[in-house]
């Protein structure tokens, strides 16, 4: 039965337009091709990664959140009450006003007590700003080094000037060095964070993020099992060309930089729409969509990468209405968060109280102020 799976899943026609078999992109001449198993590289490298990425946040994100005078917010604890931790952990952190009183009578505290208690056990599990800084540095260093590496792979290429290019012999294309460490890179890295999603930053988004990164994971794979590699090295840069410019923005607004954290931003916004909202889909899906057809008829593999294209394109319309949202209310003097964050929550009389014992409690810029997507 296994047998048989396998066989249908790697059916030529499925991944292949008709008339060409796997034996066309055989090794042969000194010509190499993309394979499936130079895949199976990228799992051990992406617990390579994770490991990487905790020795950076250890050794060099936190010593230079120091040197950026990073300062966390002062927040309560809730004090240890067995009735309440139980309903907080089992049922719900945002109780009803039904539950306030039910839990009021049942644990002897008062209701504002109890709504204070669950702020204050709420807050306590939300992350540091010192974890969001070191999370931002990580992916800022990772995405700046990716894109320059891919500019690098690509810049030199026929097809980076004339899109027809991508399709030029194709699918007998053979595989140049930098090509497979680009892909090989790329694709750990995106394990590696659908590995540690669970223990990073969440937001708002955190579903939209899952999503993005297993429609990547599909597509840099199917693009490499299909020899799709020319269009996806321009799909990967592509991406990377904005991400770093956020997660620096992140950074500056931890560190209470406002106006480099506003600039970089602006910056950020402008080269998203650019990338995502134009260059993406009209350029490059246009190439992925209506060039192939000028040399073999659609087949499956045609329909999987578009449409997969296709789900990435509208979560980049959804993270651009939200940027959008964002940068127009801070450009135009309003207050606003993260339209991706979770607000921190205060008790007005007890963050005043604190206020008077140590001063402000946080030095965070309202934009981007963030309790991750990605990005993704």
């Amino acid at each position: 039965m296994f047998q048989t799976l396998y066989s249908y899943f790697w059916w030529e026609r499925l991944w292949l337009p008709a008339n060409l078999t796997w034996a066309d992109l055989e090794d042969r001449d000194g010509r190499v091709y993309a394979k499936a198993s130079d895949l199976y590289i990228t799992i051990p490298l992406a617990f390579l990664f994770l490991i990487v990425r905790h020795l950076f946040e250890t050794y060099v994100a936190t010593p230079l959140a120091g040197l950026l005078n990073v300062k966390e917010k002062i927040r309560l604890k809730a004090t240890p009450n067995a009735v309440l931790e139980k309903f907080y952990a089992a049922t719900t952190k945002h109780p009803k006003q039904a539950d306030v009183e039910m839990l009021s009578k049942k644990s002897g505290c008062t209701v504002r007590q109890v709504e204070r208690w669950f702020r204050r056990r709420r807050n306590q599990d939300r992350p540091s700003l010192l974890k969001k800084f070191r999370e931002a540095s990580w992916r800022f260093t990772f995405y700046l080094i990716a894109f320059i590496a891919g500019m690098a792979v690509i810049v030199d290429k026929p097809w980076f000037y004339d899109l027809r290019e991508v399709w030029k012999g194709y699918p007998i294309q053979s595989m140049l060095p930098s090509q497979y460490w680009y892909y090989m890179i790329e694709l750990s890295f995106y394990w590696s964070l659908l590995f540690s999603i669970a223990s990073d930053v969440k937001r708002k988004d955190f579903k939209e993020q899952i999503i993005h990164h297993v429609a990547t994971i599909i597509l840099i794979s199917f693009s490499w099992f299909a020899n799709y590699i020319r269009a996806g090295t321009l799909i990967m840069a592509l991406h990377d060309s904005s991400d770093y410019l956020l997660e620096s923005a992140k950074m500056f607004n931890y560190a209470g930089w406002r106006n480099t954290c506003n600039n970089i931003f602006i910056v950020f916004a402008a080269v998203f729409i650019v990338t995502r909202l134009v260059i993406l889909p009209f350029w490059i899906m246009h190439c992925t969509v209506v060039y192939p057809l000028d040399l073999y008829p659609a087949f499956f593999g045609y329909y999987f990468f578009n449409f997969m294209m296709a789900v990435l394109q509208s979560l980049h319309i959804f993270w651009a209405y939200l940027i959008i949202r964002m940068a127009q209310k801070f450009i135009t003097g309003k207050v606003v968060e993260d339209e991706r964050s979770d607000r921190e929550e205060t008790d007005n009389s007890e963050e005043e109280e604190e206020m008077a014992k140590n001063g402000p409690l946080s030095n965070g810029h309202p934009v981007l102020n963030n309790n991750h997507r990605k990005n993704d």
